[in-house]
């Protein structure tokens, strides 16, 4: 694999192995997914692949089996089977032989790793009090790769002004097209100022970690020298506590949705501070039917709602296009 010396260092050495063998690129691999007893597979340009043990990648089509061939009803043949040891090796290597010292992380069922890649787990629940207070016997990993792209949000910076006015902004896709990018890169533009425009001081609620992917306290993924983050923190409270204590002029949280996340951005535009956030949706009328976006919708709270799309191009799918821009009153603005 061209690429990720970092990622492939805290990998089992069977499947660190595979990649280093494979002709994927790095910079399109976006998901690595590692279940004991099952096949090795990833997700790379939109696209499912599975590993043969040589390290060859074999495409997996749903409705023809494995490499295009009618599905004989075995599509595991020939692949690589990831066992426990390849689980245990990767989460060791992964916690640097330290997995107790991720209880918290553990309890929440994903944690960052250096580089701003996150790994997520299931396994037994240990339970307290009808609440997780950790997870044992972890057979699943799911590790997300962090490819940060700067200038991705240059198209639509000019949208988020009107005159000097930083204009309260909704990012909004189905899952999976890249809201969570686009929202990084305009806080990353925000903060450091561009197109003529000062920097200003921003604070970000990164609940889970995908908007500065922080390690050890240090923003993996870079937000702009203005920037300060409440990492692994509630969205309501971090917005609070962010408008409380460190005088931002913009705010920004990702995938917002519950009653307390759309009360704390009231507040926050109450206070002052331009709020850019991003929800689930795949358009504005599909917004309108959840019951807490409604009141903010009606209210015209949200000046700018961009839509995002991903589109086939070139054999594979292609996440981050802008479908449309629309002002608060779900006038399209820009297309």
């Amino acid at each position: 694999m061209y690429g990720g010396g970092e990622l492939l260092a805290v990998l089992a050495g069977s499947i660190r192995q595979i990649l280093e063998n494979t002709s994927l690129e790095f910079g399109r691999l976006q998901e690595l997914r590692l279940r004991a007893g099952q096949p090795f597979f990833c997700q790379y340009g939109g696209k499912e692949y599975g590993f043969l043990k040589n390290g060859e990648p074999v495409e997996i089509r749903a409705e023809r089996g494995r490499a295009g061939k009618e599905d004989t009803g075995n599509r595991n043949q020939g692949f690589y089977i990831v066992d426990r040891r390849d689980v245990k090796e990767t989460l060791e290597y992964l916690s640097s032989y330290s997995l107790y010292a991720y209880e918290e992380e553990l309890r929440q069922g994903f944690f960052t790793i250096r580089g701003g890649h996150r790994v997520g787990l299931a396994g037994k629940a240990v339970l307290e009090d009808g609440k997780i207070r950790t997870v044992r016997s972890i057979s699943f990993l799911n590790i997300r790769l962090a490819h940060q792209i700067r200038g991705c949000a240059e198209p639509v910076f000019p949208c988020l002004y009107e005159g000097e006015r930083i204009l309260n902004t909704l990012v909004v896709s189905p899952p999976g097209c890249g809201k969570t990018t686009l929202l990084r890169d305009m806080i990353r533009m925000v903060s450091e100022g561009a197109g003529g425009r000062r920097g200003v001081s921003t604070g970000v609620a990164d609940e889970r970690s995908e908007l500065a992917a922080c390690y050890q306290g240090i923003p993996q993924n870079d937000l702009g020298s203005r920037t300060d983050v409440f990492d692994n923190c509630p969205k309501a409270a971090g917005l609070m506590m962010l408008i409380r204590t460190m005088a931002p002029r913009v705010v920004a949280a990702d995938e917002i949705g519950g009653k307390e996340d759309l009360d704390a951005v009231r507040y926050a535009g109450s206070c002052g501070c331009a709020v850019f956030a991003s929800a689930h949706g795949a358009s504005l009328e599909e917004l309108r039917g959840k019951p807490y976006f409604l009141p903010l919708m009606e209210e015209g709270f949200f000046e700018r709602y961009i839509l995002l799309e991903k589109k086939w191009i070139r054999n594979e799918w292609q996440v981050g296009h802008v479908k449309g821009i629309y002002d608060q009153k779900g006038e399209q603005i820009w297309a």
